[in-house]
């Protein structure tokens, strides 16, 4: 039995992944998807205190509070920052980082490093009448949606579970300093439709364990876990 750890990305919370863990757990498996703090049950907690490092605390706390080990470490977007620090924090507990359509960091990076559209961002947020809240991305026309949905039942649920993201997620920096870090196995899921001006950073062909890079591809939206849950459920089985 493997523990599969989602972790939802910026702006969403862990309703995002209801689709995806009725078939990781009829398998046999584990599956938890917490929402980060400002986010679904935690929503209240949203604040301009609130940065990754409270992220990466509120996963490293749910993995050595629940004593998990060989985790299938899972980081949707903004999330591949947090799950990257998770693990270099307690990297004997970590079976695999799986990078789902994620920013992929190396050590000290934020994420303008990985995506640099995100410094506009940034700036337009600290110039904001709050000073720190980044509201989601707004719905652009279809194939691309509502991060990558499309579907107006779909797109309507995804409305609910949206909140501001704090500034300081996007300007801190992630930490890959642990060197047992580099002995985990990663796997790199892409979602392939996506407007041009989003670039995903290059996969190395050779990955920090020096195994050849492991890349899927889902030919759908950001959001795969909402747009072909079934499918994304049966790469991660393949993992676990």
């Amino acid at each position: 039995m493997s523990t599969y750890l989602l972790v939802h990305g910026a702006w969403h919370s862990g309703q995002c992944w209801e689709r995806v863990t009725p078939s990781l757990t009829s398998a046999g498996h584990r599956a938890l998807a917490p929402s980060l703090t400002g986010f679904g049950d935690t929503a209240h907690l949203l604040g301009p205190e609130v940065g990754l490092d409270t992220h990466v605390d509120d996963i490293v706390r749910l993995i050595t509070e629940e004593d998990l080990t060989e985790v299938v470490l899972v980081g949707h977007s903004y999330a591949g920052l947090v799950i990257s620090s998770a693990a270099n924090q307690v990297p004997d507990r970590i079976a695999r980082l799986v990078y789902l359509d994620a920013m992929v960091p190396e050590d000290g990076e934020s994420a303008p490093d990985v995506q640099p559209a995100t410094k506009a961002t940034i700036d337009r947020a600290l110039n904001s009448d709050s000073g720190w809240r980044v509201p989601p991305l707004p719905e652009m026309p279809e194939p691309y949606g509502l991060f990558g949905v499309t579907d107006p039942a779909d797109v309507a649920w995804l409305r609910t579970m949206l909140s501001d993201l704090p500034v300081r997620c996007l300007q801190q920096p992630v930490r890959l300093d642990n060197p047992a870090v580099k002995a985990i196995p990663r796997t790199h899921i892409h979602c392939t439709v996506r407007p041009e001006s989003i670039r995903q950073r290059p996969v190395p062909a050779i990955q920090p364990n020096g195994t050849p890079a492991q890349i899927r591809e889902l030919p759908t939206g950001h959001d795969c876990m909402i747009t072909m849950p079934d499918e994304l459920a049966a790469l991660l089985l393949e993992l676990g």
